[in-house]
């Protein structure tokens, strides 16, 4: 299997386009493709999901632990050609200013992979060079294996860009110089790039991208890179990485929000949720009437509610099951755009109103320990993710009661994680590969209540 990672000097680069261009491409030419997103990103691996047919997965090397990210990698490339792995910020971009944790380069290093840079080549010359040149020679052990110029203004300009890389750093090869294209840009909003949820991967733009990458990209190169295989100690039934423990007693099926309103969440914790016995039954809180029925929890992950909240809001049938739901005592799980579904104007649960901010309200990777014990654990579990949102929420009354302590960089920012019976709702997205006991603590917890539920139904 072909492996290599998209990665880029700094955000805005072209990572996305050129990732999606190639991912286009050889789906185009038959191969199976299996996309990944390095961090904690849920638009790109939307679009990549998109263009594939296959779900993309993030791999985040300071939220699991080294043996789930190989493990993972393993699981979903299994009968695949050709594993794309589009990398996250600038190369070296990590959690802080002198380790590698959570970048795209500590990836490439976990999984032995080959990084191609997509440079921005406007308004540079052999200047580009010495920038290759420097991520060249910058960490020995992450293996570039080649550049893709982006944005270069003629073919006079891709032809300095070649002759002096190959000048400069002979043992990069250039993979393409992509000329200027305003119709390749993806459009974005306060989070980000639009999601592919919302229709803007139009036959039109696939088209064009795939045309693009055909003319101007060295495709049979970049298959020419030597197949890949993961090294010692990774992936695969030997793998040291956590297993969700088993559940108690068998499965039962647990209603997971899913559309335009509710996208942004980890496909492997949806995974974790299978391996340890829950049946996904997924739902649209915009246009079902009701929730999946025999459930017995739900899960409601982040997305953009704020730009459906007359919809959501007036969806009452919906809103009032998911109350119903909560008051019964059903375990819910809900995170960021989950959470806000849950104040008021909505489902209601949280006595609190939500509203948004031309600024930016929090970003960054979090670490939460669990203060007692909750529906994804026992006390003092700890698990790690991230929180990115630009809305802001009244003050939660004392009487709500918080059951996380949430980290920074090790720095205490206070008490988080609002519980009301067994609703858990967070501005925190988890990563349930960083805790091995999440994912089978919600099923088993599930079940306990399904359970409960039939035995109290007439005629059981």
């Amino acid at each position: 299997m072909i492996t290599f990672v998209i990665a880029a000097p700094m955000s805005g680069s072209g990572k996305t386009t050129v990732t999606l261009g190639l991912m286009e491409s050889l789906t185009r030419r038959g191969l199976s493709v299996a996309p990944f997103k390095v961090g904690p990103d849920f638009i790109d691996p939307g679009w990549h999901r998109a263009v594939t047919g296959r779900p993309s997965v993030n791999l985040d090397g300071w939220i699991c632990p080294e043996g789930f990210v190989r493990e993972t990698f393993a699981f979903h490339t299994r009968g695949c050609d050709v594993a794309v792995i589009e990398g996250v910020m600038g190369l070296f971009d990590g959690i802080d200013a002198c380790s590698d944790a959570g970048s795209t380069a500590q990836i490439a290093k976990m999984l032995d992979a080959p990084v191609i840079l997509v440079v921005d080549a406007r308004s540079q010359a052999r200047s580009a060079a010495a920038l290759v040149r420097g991520f060249a020679g910058f960490d020995p052990d992450v293996k570039l294996a080649g550049v893709i110029f982006n944005n270069v203004g003629s073919e006079n300009h891709g032809r300095i860009l070649r002759q002096a890389v190959e000048a400069a750093v002979p043992g990069i090869r250039v993979f393409g110089c992509i000329p200027r294209d305003e119709g390749l840009r993806i459009p974005s909003r306060h989070l980000g790039l639009v999601t592919a949820e919302e229709g803007s991967l139009t036959d039109e733009f696939r088209d064009r991208l795939a045309a693009t990458i055909g003319e101007h990209v060295n495709l049979e190169g970049i298959l020419s890179l030597q197949a890949h295989s993961l090294p010692p100690g990774g992936g695969g039934p030997a793998s040291s990485s956590p297993q969700p423990p088993p559940v108690k007693g068998g499965g039962v099926k647990v209603a997971v929000a899913r559309d335009e309103a509710f996208c942004f969440m980890y496909e492997d914790n949806l995974r974790l949720l299978r391996e340890a016995g829950a049946e996904i039954a997924e739902f649209s809180p915009l246009r079902d009437e009701r929730l999946p029925e025999d459930i017995g929890g739900i899960y409601l992950p982040g997305g953009y509610p704020e730009l459906f909240a007359d919809a959501l809001a007036a969806n009452r049938g919906m809103t009032e099951g998911v109350r119903a739901a909560v008051e019964a005592g059903m375990p819910v799980y809900a995170e960021c755009g989950g959470f806000i579904y849950l104040t008021d104007g909505f489902v209601g649960v949280f006595p609190v109103a939500t509203r948004m901010l031309p600024r930016r309200k929090a970003l960054g990777y979090r670490e939460v320990e669990l203060t007692s014990d909750s529906i994804i654990g026992s006390k003092g579990a700890v698990a790690r993710g991230h929180e990115f949102h630009y809305s802001e929420m009244d003050e939660m009354p004392a009487t709500v009661e918080r059951v996380y302590r949430v980290r920074k960089n090790g720095n205490d920012l206070g008490p988080e994680g609002y519980r009301y019976r067994n609703c858990l709702a967070s501005y925190i997205h988890l990563h349930f590969g960083s805790c091995p006991e999440m994912a089978g603590s919600f099923v088993n917890n599930c079940l306990k209540f399904h359970d409960n539920q039939s035995l109290r139904s007439p005629g059981t």
